[in-house]
């Protein structure tokens, strides 16, 4: 397959290019399809570009879901989960199957050994013919229940190797949709579920903080270069801050170009600390193109801090580690602020919060 062709202009909307190559191809304008091709196109994804490149001149839905299930999982996740719900249930059914059948040739061996022992119990008709008679008979059906029994064990194991590919397929599926498909970092909705988890817990009320940032004047960067390079900034933003922190440490991209890193077992002073080296991080970070080797000048971000111990509850700590934040933003942006030191520690009220 091959795309039309993007436009140039780095001003150029992107729109046009999917909405042609996708005429082109003879794909349906499904909103699931035009994330594909847009993705593909605006090169972000490179794996991505070489799976669509790879379709046929006239690829099927059932192709492009494929796709779509592969890359986009937060959006297939429904489908995913009922697929493997029909899996379960029908190897479940086996199984259940494969239990009444060995039901049944139990009862048939008990019925065997019963009237086996009857005859045994009747000493005045045991003759040697006879004894050879009930040797044979339990001789062969032992055989055949030692054969049913090997048959049961290995489809049994069968069986099971199936469904824990069903499991590793459905625990894959969470974590690709914890994730975010651009960064390949934890996205809102693992970080929900993580800002949550501290509060069920007076170790985690005590021992944790919040640190949101933003990218400064993000908006500008995105008319001024496009959004290729806007999502490419982004993308060396995110590997920044995974690579300067702890493993132990969570971090994820909670909306455009908003991050969140949660942190654990450290004061107030060495949170600062974690938030001041990334930002200083960023700061000194060359955003060029590999391609074109263009200089995108400098980028920075601005950070909010705040304390669990601070807050009541997971909505209330994020909406004071985002005044810290807003108190970056109106003070001059590119620098830190803990919620801790903001005089009055009010909130933004009627101010009008617009991120850039």
């Amino acid at each position: 397959m091959q795309p039309a062709a993007v436009p140039t202009d780095r001003n150029s909307d992107i729109a046009t290019a999917v909405v042609a190559t996708m005429r082109q191809l003879g794909v349906l304008g499904l909103p699931r399809n035009y994330e594909i091709f847009y993705e593909a196109l605006s090169g972000s994804n490179h794996e991505l570009s070489l799976a669509v490149v790879s379709l046929s001149n006239r690829p099927t839905q059932e192709d492009l879901d494929h796709i779509g299930r592969t890359f986009f999982p937060q959006n297939h996740g429904p489908a995913i989960v009922e697929h493997a719900r029909e899996m379960v249930a029908k190897e479940l059914e086996d199984i259940a199957a494969l239990l009444r059948s060995e039901r049944t040739h139990i009862e048939k061996y008990g019925r065997i050994l019963d009237e086996t022992s009857s005859g045994l119990s009747n000493r005045s008709l045991l003759s040697q013919d006879l004894l050879q008679k009930i040797a044979g008979a339990m001789s062969a059906a032992t055989s055949s229940t030692l054969d049913h029994n090997r048959q049961v064990a290995g489809t049994l194991s069968e069986k099971t190797a199936e469904l824990e590919s069903v499991k590793s397929k459905l625990e894959e599926y969470k974590r690709l949709a914890d994730t975010d498909p651009l960064t390949q970092i934890w996205n809102r909705r693992a970080f929900d579920k993580e800002i949550t988890r501290i509060y069920n817990s007076n170790r985690g009320i005590l021992f944790n903080a919040l640190i949101l940032a933003d990218i400064d004047r993000f908006k500008d960067i995105n008319d001024r270069y496009g959004h290729p390079v806007g999502d490419r900034i982004i993308q060396i933003v995110a590997e920044i801050f995974q690579t300067s922190i702890r493993a132990d440490m969570f971090v994820a991209r909670t909306g455009g170009e908003e991050f969140a890193l949660i942190v654990e077992g450290a004061s107030e002073d060495a949170t600062y600390q974690v938030a001041e080296r990334i930002r200083v991080l960023i700061e000194q970070t060359p955003f060029t193109s590999s391609q074109t080797g263009m200089n995108y000048g400098t980028v920075t971000v601005s950070m909010g801090i705040c304390m669990a111990s601070e807050a009541d509850s997971p909505e209330d700590l994020y909406t004071k580690a985002d005044r810290a934040l807003y108190r970056s933003k109106v003070s001059g942006r590119n620098r830190v602020t803990r919620h801790s030191t903001m005089a009055g520690r009010a909130g933004k009220g009627w101010l009008l919060y617009k991120k850039d």
